[in-house]
C-alpha cells in the first residue's frame, strides 16, 4: 500500500488540509461572533479560534479554542461540545464543503506551554548550563 504524502513527510499537513482547516476556522469564527448558534453558557464569552487541524481524510476538524481572558474554560468547552452538531452543518455550508467535518474542540495551550518553556530556560541552573555549552565550542 502506498503511503500518502502526509505520512511520508513526518505527519506534516497537506496544502489541502491547511486550506480546508483555514476555511473551517473562518466559518466557525463568523458563526460564533454573529451568535448564529445560541447556548446560554456562551453568552458573554468571546472565544478565539487560533487554529483548526484537519485529519488527512478531511472528516475531522480539531478546533483549538481559547476563551478570551482564559476565563470559564471548562464551561466554554462544554457549551461548544453541546452545540457541535449544529455547528457541523453551518460550517459545511459556510465553508462551501461537500461533506461537513466532525468538529472537536480542544483547549489551545500553546501560549501557556511557551510561557512554561521560557520560565524553564530562564531558570538560573539552565542559563548557567546553556552558557557553559556555548563556551565549549570546538572541544568536542
Amino acid at each position: 500500500m502506498k503511503a500518502n504524502r502526509s505520512e511520508r513527510e513526518g505527519g506534516m499537513p497537506s496544502q489541502r488540509q491547511l486550506r480546508v482547516g483555514e476555511s473551517v476556522r473562518h466559518a466557525l469564527a463568523e458563526i460564533l461572533s454573529r451568535g448564529e448558534v445560541h447556548d446560554p453558557e456562551l453568552d458573554g464569552i468571546m472565544v478565539t479560534i487560533p487554529e483548526v487541524r484537519m485529519s488527512p481524510d478531511l472528516k475531522v476538524a480539531t478546533v483549538l479554542v481559547m476563551p478570551l481572558g482564559g476565563r470559564n474554560v471548562d464551561g466554554a468547552l462544554a457549551a461548544l461540545d453541546r452545540i457541535r452538531g449544529r455547528l457541523k452543518g453551518l460550517v459545511g455550508r459556510k465553508a462551501g464543503l461537500r461533506f461537513a467535518p466532525e468538529v472537536r474542540f480542544r483547549l489551545d495551550t500553546r501560549y501557556e506551554d511557551d510561557r512554561r518553556v521560557d520560565e524553564l530556560l530562564s531558570a538560573p541552573d539552565v542559563r548557567r548550563d546553556l552558557s557553559e555549552d556555548e563556551g565549549d565550542g570546538d572541544e568536542h
